[in-house]
């Protein structure tokens, strides 16, 4: 049985008064990953010396009366492409294992430990962030923690079923195409792509740099939401959920969903009474464009070490960055166009709405062995089409909350999308559907 009992901010809390200490619970912590990780693959590295001196910091800061921060003595997993001091930053790739190690900490990494976060692990993803389903070549593929024979997906799956097996409380993650939103959903736990921008991505390995965001998991809305906080530096102002104008996303967000989906996103429009439906244009091909800037600037990235070390690439990943190298120029050019054009048309979406539900992915989460799902009428291939509703918001750049919705059977997440900046109208709906019962973090026991 895991060691965490408590959430997020019970952790805290307890910490902060004495009553938890840092050290013992960062100890049951370590001993819970060693014991229980075999049955997920979400960790590739513990960070053991750094979490019992991260913990005894915060021990020695309520000993003292100082403060020990928003997130004291909370353990957290860090997802493979950010930088940990002392640590190969290897992005899930062993074409970086022999880079040196990092000399400082991720932006990120640096303010949760700041606020009094505990790093506790690396944790598994799809090489260099390509891919939604957390199978790495090289260090196998991370379970579902609900179904362990079905995908957590990605590509921050390592951190996001680290969070629903309870192995730490917050997972850091990235997503361009839907590598938080995706797992979150599958895994079933709260997960943030903030505004593009607004959490630094300094010290993060980069996949598809004019797409790329970071964001955090979290085991309950309000833990999300201090973690949220600890690492924009900011407090959130209290938002009026009962004034939030909300719609829901039509046309290509409400066709091709399981039953289930379907059944959970209906069930969610009606607790909310949302009677508008907001339809933005040419979602198909806005998500073609993402598919495109993100194989141009991945293969430019990587090019020239693929010239000298393909071999040693994820196969999967490799052939996908070597077919993006092949994209002419004239489709690229096109793609950012398009990009540009439908942001604007996102912004046009929020003219009279400040919240927007959708579907994060078509269905519950695929066996490894299954490799295609119907969509359209079509089978089309599973892990590909994870993306599916994630990819085309992506161009847009706005923050999206993804909300683990209580149903049966395995795990379904919501997106709720608002205007850019406006992570405080998210966390306030995303706190009221936690406290009225229609969405929670669903946790291995």
């Amino acid at each position: 049985m895991s060691g965490l009992t408590r959430r997020t901010n019970d952790i805290a809390s307890a910490v902060r008064i004495g009553a938890l200490s840092a050290v013992d619970l960062t100890k049951e912590v370590l001993a819970d990953l060693a014991a229980r990780d075999g049955a997920y693959n979400c960790v590739t590295r513990v960070l053991t010396d750094r979490a019992l001196r991260a913990a005894a910091n915060v021990d020695r800061a309520v000993k003292e009366g100082r403060d020990p921060g928003l997130l004291a003595g909370v353990p957290f997993g860090i997802k493979d492409l950010f930088d940990v001091r002392g640590q190969v930053t290897t992005a899930g790739s062993k074409v970086l294992a022999d880079n040196p190690p990092a000399t400082e900490d991720a932006v990120l990494v640096a303010r949760l430990i700041a606020a009094g976060a505990i790093p506790v692990a690396l944790t598994n993803m799809d090489e260099f962030a390509y891919g939604f389903a957390t199978d790495n070549a090289h260090h196998g593929v991370t379970r579902n923690p609900h179904a362990p024979d079905h995908l957590a997906g990605g590509s921050s799956g390592g951190s996001a079923a680290g969070v629903a097996a309870r192995l730490f409380s917050l997972g850091l993650g990235s997503d361009t195409n839907g590598s938080i939103r995706v797992p979150a959903s599958l895994c079933g736990i709260w997960g943030l792509r903030a505004t593009q921008g607004r959490l630094p991505v300094k010290g993060s390995y980069p996949f598809v740099a004019s797409l790329d965001t970071v964001g955090p998991f979290g085991d309950s809305a309000s833990g999300l939401k201090t973690c949220f906080e600890a690492l924009a530096g900011t407090t959130l102002e209290p938002v009026t959920v009962g004034e939030l104008r909300i719609g829901r996303l039509g046309g290509w967000f409400a066709e091709n969903m399981s039953a289930p989906m379907q059944a959970a996103i209906d069930g969610l429009a009606s607790a909310l009474n949302v009677e508008r439906t907001v339809d933005v244009p040419e979602v198909a091909r806005a998500r073609a464009a993402a598919f495109v800037i993100s194989a141009s600037e991945g293969a430019g990235l990587h090019l020239e070490r693929l010239r000298r070390r393909a071999q040693d690439y994820d196969p999967a990943v490799r052939d996908r960055l070597l077919a993006g190298a092949l994209l002419p120029a004239t489709l690229i050019f096109q793609a950012h166009r398009l990009r540009n054009w439908f942001r604007a048309r996102m912004h046009e979406a929020f003219s009279d709405t400040d919240i927007l539900i959708a579907p994060a992915v078509v269905g519950e989460s695929p066996r490894f062995d299954q490799p295609l799902i119907e969509v359209g009428g079509e089978k089309v291939s599973a892990r590909a089409n994870l993306g599916f509703y994630t990819q085309p918001l992506t161009l847009a750049g706005f923050p999206v909350l993804t909300v683990p919705l209580d149903v049966p059977g395995l795990p379904l997440g919501a997106q709720l999308v608002a205007r850019p900046g406006r992570e405080d109208q998210l966390f306030a709906l995303g706190e009221a559907l936690e406290q009225r019962g229609i969405a929670r973090a669903r946790l291995v026991v």
